[in-house]
């Protein structure tokens, strides 16, 4: 199969995919990276109430330009407005929502994630765009399932999707399921599920790029 035959999903679609999957009413939390244009993309007529870790629940959207408030912003210092209902509070109390298990879902990015869900999304390298830990050992703990939206292999073409992770751990055994630009797979006992990949592209074609083993779960 050529490149041709098959197109990868952007930023924003691979957001998109990962909004249609959240059932209406969940309490989500979103990280740095794609996993912030989740909220841009629910349906009006959905309710999912987003939580941010530097203390807001009820996050909306990306603001209008001209209707920014400064002193608004998620945890990746981006500005968001607020949902009607929706309230911001201090770091404290927006821990002990995340450590109380009262979320019922975060979305992480990662740079990646081994067959039997350990994750790693962060580095000491002052190079790399998350240089520290954040609240994403606290979610990994705390949140109910944690799903992780990355491309699927590195600029360099490094499958992200490992038997082992090399970079350093955020949490062990911590992923139920991955959205990546090519492919939905949930993380089994038995090691990566396939659920769905981009029209075109062949289970073949997608283990070439992935380091461990997939298992052809798109016909269950």
């Amino acid at each position: 199969m050529t490149e041709k035959d098959w197109q990868p999903l952007s930023r924003g679609q691979m957001a998109a995919r990962v909004a249609r999957d959240i059932p209406e009413g969940w309490y989500v939390n979103l990280g740095i990276g794609i996993p912030t244009l989740i909220a841009d993309q629910v349906s009006g007529d959905r309710e999912v109430i987003f939580q941010s870790e530097n203390g807001i629940l009820g996050m909306g959207r990306a603001p209008n330009p001209q209707h920014v408030d400064p002193w608004l912003i998620n945890a990746g210092k981006q500005h968001v407005t607020l949902q009607p209902g929706g309230a911001y509070f201090h770091h404290a109390d927006s821990f002990a929502i995340i450590r109380g298990g009262h979320l019922d879902l975060c979305v992480l990015g990662a740079f990646e994630v081994a067959e039997n869900g350990d994750i790693a999304n962060w580095a000491t390298s002052e190079a790399d765009s998350a240089p520290a830990v954040g609240g994403a050992m606290d979610l990994a703990a705390g949140v109910r399932r944690l799903w992780v939206v990355m491309e699927h292999v590195t600029k360099e073409g490094k499958p992200r999707l490992v038997k082992r992770c090399s970079y350093p751990l955020t949490a062990l055994k911590a992923v139920h399921r991955i959205y990546t630009n090519l492919a939905v797979i949930d993380v089994a006992v038995e090691g990566f599920r396939v659920k769905e990949t981009v029209p075109g592209l062949s289970l073949e074609s997608l283990q070439n790029m992935t380091e461990a083993t997939l298992i052809d779960d798109r016909a269950n």
